[in-house]
């Protein structure tokens, strides 16, 4: 059983390579994680979230050296505060990033992205309880959820037998033989635009079990978990904004909305 008092944070905050984030362009910063949202850059809504958890013991922000320089200033209050953050060179590929980040650091991990700024307290502890039990966890939430935030807050749905979901942006690994389960990812995620990425990752069969809706969340988990040799969590999150994250124009209006109603909420 893993010990889930404390663990690692790893903060994915780079640029794919090539590609100029049309927020960024918009807003004239250098990376999509300074892009200024209800008045703070997308990444420190992210830290804010993450100060308020006492199992962090170290965050480790992964973004490319040309970035670094950028980030330092606005990760120094929480340094100053107490909470070891590290700026770590990013790889191209996003599971080369996890890799590097988790390198000569202690399990758990837990994952997550620069512009998954609703990010909740209780999602994380639930990923995070999750390890005790599993090797990794994976965070979806059901259409119905995430639709009832918005309309337009997500467009593209995994729909399985029992339900259509949406991912989300947050990932647990309880040791570093868990990273397995990230390989996945390899070819960098974008399933829903590559179908080809898909039946690397996943196998044919199990696409075709998923297409055919022949097979529901816990039954993908469980064929997941035999294709990785990893025992996998699907946590299903009833707060549909957890799998929305700062994509776009389109995105970000909903995540402003919602942030905008937590704010009035007190």
């Amino acid at each position: 059983m893993t010990d889930t008092s404390s663990c690692t944070v790893i903060v994915l905050a780079a640029q794919r390579t090539g590609v100029v984030n049309p927020l960024a362009v918009r807003a004239g910063v250098s990376h999509k994680c300074l892009v200024p949202i209800v008045g703070k850059p997308l990444i420190v809504h992210v830290m804010d979230v993450l100060a308020r958890c006492p199992e962090v013991t170290r965050v480790r922000v992964m973004v490319e050296p040309d970035g670094q320089e950028a980030l330092d200033p606005i990760l120094a209050p929480y340094r100053e505060a107490g909470m070891p953050v590290d700026l770590v060179a990013s790889s191209e590929n996003i599971v080369e990033s996890v890799i590097l980040g988790t390198g000569g650091q202690e399990a758990p991990f837990i994952v997550t992205t620069a512009d998954n700024v609703l990010l909740t307290r209780k999602a994380f502890r639930a990923t995070l309880d999750a390890l005790s039990t599993h090797d990794a966890a994976m965070n979806v939430a059901t259409k119905s959820a995430v639709q009832a935030v918005h309309l337009q807050a997500q467009r593209g749905f995994y729909e399985l037998a029992d339900e259509g979901y949406a991912n989300c942006n947050l990932y647990g690994l309880a040791s570093h033989h868990a990273l397995r389960a990230a390989e996945a990812f390899r070819e960098g995620g974008q399933f829903m635009k590559n179908p080809k990425r898909l039946i690397t990752a996943f196998g044919l069969f199990n696409i075709l079990l998923f297409r055919f809706k022949l097979i529901g969340i816990e039954g993908a988990a469980r064929r997941i978990s035999k294709r990785f040799g990893v025992n996998l969590r699907a946590i299903v999150q009833a707060d549909g904004t957890q799998a929305v994250d700062v994509d776009n124009e389109r995105t970000y209006e909903v995540a402003q909305m919602v942030l905008e109603q937590r704010a009035s909420q007190g």
